[in-house]
């Protein structure tokens, strides 16, 4: 017996396709917008000519030795946004970071204005892997 699939699967399977076959290219682009808010200079070679010339986001690693140092002297929101951006890059060492800012779970992204948010669920949403 040969049953087709109902016409929802086929279109959820589609969908999901068509999203993570474009997932990469805006992972990167969310994350070039999460840059230019937090500041080129955490990210990549630390300038705005490297933030513009960026073509992947490999070149715009964050410096999480520069960061951790920062902590300390950064508002709650820097914090929370640059945190949880690494935590896209380097669970382990995002996780700590937030760990040791007082963050303790996702509803403290309510603390982000809208465009960070949007950059957070961005990234989340077409995340594949650093």
């Amino acid at each position: 017996m040969n049953q087709a699939l109902p016409q929802e699967a086929i279109d959820l399977f589609v969908l999901e396709q068509q999203h993570f076959a474009t997932a990469p290219q805006r992972f990167f682009a969310a994350w070039k917008r999460g840059v230019q808010l937090a500041g080129p200079e955490w990210f990549g070679d630390g300038t705005q000519e490297g933030l513009l010339h960026a073509t992947s986001k490999g070149e715009l690693r964050p410096n999480v030795l520069l960061l951790n140092d920062a902590l300390g002297v950064l508002s709650r929101g820097q914090r929370l946004f640059l945190s949880a951006m690494v935590s896209f890059y380097n669970a382990r060492e995002g996780g700590a970071m937030l760990k040791r800012c007082g963050f303790a779970g996702l509803s403290d992204l309510s603390g982000l204005d809208l465009a960070r948010r949007r950059v957070i669920a961005d990234l989340l949403l077409h995340h594949e892997g650093w």
